[in-house]
């Protein structure tokens, strides 16, 4: 994920400012739509119940791992970060963190492999799981505040998913391309249905900008009101989309 400034093409899953997770802009262990919100992996194996106390306990320090991982990469990169920080930064021993993560680079996996399965379930929720049925004007407004809400809580995996990206391995950097494209694609259509006229091309390119939007500013405006800042990045992203308010 070279600078914030980057894009890719529609035809390759977007990692850069115009894609999904990319930067200017994630993905992120603990915050309200990151990996802390994604399915877990406690239970009593085989029963379908609650943890145990020690496998609750287990999965608890994962997250832990997780999120000190996110705060770690965001501000020192992977490549500046050591598997003993982690480990500090979770109060254990740099042993124990192999009970829970083979490496520093599966815990980069997780992260921001989570986050696009995230975006991508997120998104086709978002589409198919309206209690009433919907216009294509109001499933697209929802994925607005859907994307935003995401943007603004993960600004850090965002980052990490900019500059990072690289040094995942081979076969996760495909399975987060695989999962970028389908939620780039299930947006377009939405704004295929809402603007014939624009046709795929014309509809996956609006697409492509809005993310672009929508995943820097969070970035580029720290330090301002972030309930101005979604504000107007609603109003933005529904102007760039041609909605009414």
């Amino acid at each position: 994920m070279a600078s914030e400034s980057t894009g890719t093409s529609t035809n390759d899953a977007p990692t850069g400012a115009g894609g999904p997770t990319g930067a200017g802009s994630p993905t992120g262990a603990g915050g309200q739509t990151g990996a802390g919100a994604a399915p877990g992996t406690g239970g009593t194996p085989g029963t379908g119940g609650a943890p145990s106390g020690r496998a609750a306990a287990k999965a608890a320090r994962r997250e832990q791992l997780l999120t000190v991982a996110k705060a770690l990469f965001a501000r020192h990169g992977f490549h500046g970060v050591r598997l003993e920080d982690l480990a500090n930064g979770a109060g254990i021993s740099t042993p124990a963190v192999y009970r829970h993560f083979q490496s520093k680079e599966a815990v980069l996996e997780e992260l921001l492999v989570r986050i696009s399965e995230y975006l991508h379930s997120g998104g086709r929720e978002v589409i198919t799981g309206a209690a009433a049925p919907a216009s294509a004007a109001e499933v697209l407004v929802r994925l607005i505040d859907f994307h935003i809400d995401f943007a603004m809580s993960e600004p850090e995996l965002i980052r990490i998913q900019d500059r990072d990206f690289a040094a995942l391995p081979e076969q996760s950097r495909r399975t987060i391309r695989r999962l970028q494209r389908a939620y780039v694609s299930d947006w377009a259509r939405v704004v295929e249905d809402v603007h014939p006229d624009w046709g795929p091309e014309g509809a996956t390119i609006r697409v492509h900008a809005v993310f672009g939007m929508m995943n820097s500013t969070p970035h580029l405006a720290r330090g301002l009101s972030p309930e101005n800042v979604s504000r107007q990045l609603r109003t933005a992203a529904r102007a760039a989309l041609e909605l009414g308010r």
